[in-house]
């Protein structure tokens, strides 16, 4: 029976506890309604791709990365500076392995050698339940055979692809390299960079049910999806050339202790780039045994530095251009000229006397290049040289490209467009100057630069780059009077060590001081910049070194490799001597 007090106090519940329990009520069924809702409606998506990951399995198949080539002239072969290769990945499945400490010391003086410390194995050891921790990455058949040859229980490998560069370095800061972030292999510098996910290509798949175990039922359908393999590059840089030319700056980088160098050659006609290359370089098969990563970078394009008298033939051809003066016209020479408040010397101080525009360009006299740039006004200099492309990327298809500075030319004040006549207070990079040579030599016009003959697929080409024209600097007949000048710089002035008997070529030095902590130090930048045969221009050339400690001027570095390479081009293109000489 139960007692009257506990029946009296349930028959008077009050109106404010009774609200009270409804409300509850209402608040649990709204809360339930909505996680039903949230269930059923807005989380269908989420829930569906996680039951079809439950029941289903998927098998990736790997996409086979795209390969980059580069051709030979003389046989027409293509050969592979990016394809890929069998290695093994080797792993553990910790839940197999038994006795974890016997695997420990076995496997930690084996790892070791490659990277990976003793506490980093016994983490992944202990980690009892698990069914796959990697050890290592591309391992060779030789490097293999020790793990094979332990026989232990619960260490497995597998075969994977990696990019492997069948020439080492020979291209390496154009094609950059592939590596590795989280197991995902990605582009990193260079064209693997720029180009990743064409030549990566899409990967495929195999799904098919499992049951409530994770075991794939056997008569169950199967899903295929086939793997698209990645376009292949096929680049414009000839790989006898690109051999000798990087040979050659090698050993003149160390015969005159400089701290790098950077070779260009082009097609002054096209705008191809038959060779690039840049020291200190790297071995992309390799890459992370670099100690200082912005070794990467490419020189040709990522680094700017002031060009000196290399600039000079572009100040010359701006007035000539404007017919503000001819080859012929005079000055007098005092061995320095004041503008505004600032003297500007030549490079030995010294006056030369009554010279001539052709005198200029042969004694590279900084004098001369004023004169020549105020004869046309800074005005129309900076116009000029913007035409010639300095001041803005070239475009071509390589990651990490500057435009160099040229903004100086903007500012009040002559002095400006005066220093920058011959050469200083401006930066370049060495592209824009072997192209600004590449218009001189052709005729006049700026041919936007371009690395990638080809794309293609199966063997089927899917695009073919075309030569384009992106500005007209000069007119064919000053292109013409600034090569005469040009070739008699290389026969008759400071530069006749870039010449190459029985063939007119043009060329200008430039050494360039290198400023540093906003003055102008010790250290020089030479390079020597040129073109030839002028009649009909094959080539284009820079060679620039950095920071030589043997060697003075640019004319006893810099010309001679100009002028060893030039030779090579000659005998390999087979082109024959100019009848005059």
């Amino acid at each position: 029976m139960v007692p009257r007090s506990r029946l009296n106090a349930s028959a008077s519940l009050s109106p404010v506890r009774l609200s009270l329990m409804i409300g509850v009520i209402f608040i649990f069924g709204a809360t339930l309604a909505y996680r039903l809702a949230d269930l059923q409606i807005l989380r269908a998506a989420e829930i569906l791709e996680r039951a079809q990951s439950q029941h289903g399995t998927v098998r990736v198949l790997m996409a086979e990365r795209g390969k980059i080539f580069i051709g030979e002239r003389a046989s027409g072969t293509e050969y592979p500076v990016a394809t890929n290769r069998a290695f093994s990945q080797l792993y553990i499945v910790p839940k197999d392995i038994g006795n974890a400490e016997a695997a420990f010391t076995a496997l930690v003086p084996l790892l070791e050698p490659y990277g990976l410390d003793g506490e980093t194995l016994r983490y992944r050891l202990g980690k009892e339940n698990d069914i796959y921790e990697p050890l290592l990455h591309k391992l060779t058949k030789e490097e293999l055979a020790p793990f094979e040859q332990l026989g232990m229980p619960g260490l497995a490998w597998e075969p994977e692809e990696w990019r492997y560069y069948p020439e080492g370095g020979l291209v390496a800061h154009v094609t950059g390299f592939v590596g590795s972030a989280s197991e995902e292999k990605t582009g990193q510098y260079g064209l693997e960079r720029l180009f990743d996910a064409e030549l990566a290509g899409k990967d495929g798949s195999i799904s098919g049910a499992t049951d409530s175990s994770g075991r794939l039922i056997q008569n169950a359908a199967l899903e295929r999806i086939e793997p698209e393999p990645g376009i292949d590059l096929v680049l414009t840089i000839d790989r006898t050339l690109q051999t000798y030319a990087c040979q050659k700056l090698s050993e003149r980088v160390a015969q005159v202790a400089a701290s790098g160098g950077t070779a260009i050659i082009v097609d002054p006609a096209s705008g191809a780039v038959l060779v690039m290359c840049s020291v200190p370089g790297f071995d992309p098969n390799n890459y992370n045994e670099v100690a200082d990563i912005s070794v990467y970078l490419n020189p040709a394009i990522a680094g700017t530095y002031e060009p000196g008298s290399i600039f000079k033939p572009f100040t010359m051809a701006a007035a000539l251009n404007e017919e503000a003066l001819t080859p012929q016209t005079t000055y007098t020479d005092e061995g320095f000229m004041v503008v505004g408040e600032h003297r500007l010397n030549n490079f030995d101080g010294q006056g030369r006397g009554l010279v001539d525009m052709v005198a200029v360009l042969e004694q590279s006299l900084n004098t001369g290049a004023v004169f020549a740039q105020q004869s046309i006004g800074s005005g129309t200099f900076r116009e000029y040289v913007e035409t010639f492309g300095f001041g803005r990327s070239t475009d071509i298809e390589l990651p990490n490209e500057v435009s160099g500075n040229i903004s100086s030319l903007k500012k009040r004040g002559d002095i400006w467009a005066a220093t920058a006549s011959f050469g200083q207070g401006i930066t370049v990079t060495p592209l824009q100057i072997v192209m600004g040579y590449a218009a001189l030599a052709n005729g006049g016009t700026l041919m936007k630069p371009y690395i990638i003959a080809e794309k293609r697929r199966s063997d089927a080409v899917v695009s073919r780059t075309e030569p384009l024209a992106v500005d007209t600097v000069v007119s064919p007949r000053t292109s013409a009077i600034i090569s005469g000048m040009l070739v008699s710089v290389v026969r008759e002035g400071y530069d006749n060590h870039g010449g190459v008997p029985g063939y007119y070529i043009a060329g200008k030095t430039g050494t360039a001081q290198i400023a540093e902590g906003g003055a102008y130090g010790r250290k020089t930048m030479h390079s020597f910049a040129g073109y030839g045969p002028v009649d009909a221009p094959r080539f284009a050339m820079l060679i620039k070194l950095d920071a030589p400690e043997n060697g003075r001027f640019a004319s006893g570095t810099a010309a001679p490799l100009f002028g060893d390479i030039a030779k090579f081009i000659m005998q390999y293109y087979e082109v024959p001597p100019d009848e005059a000489l």
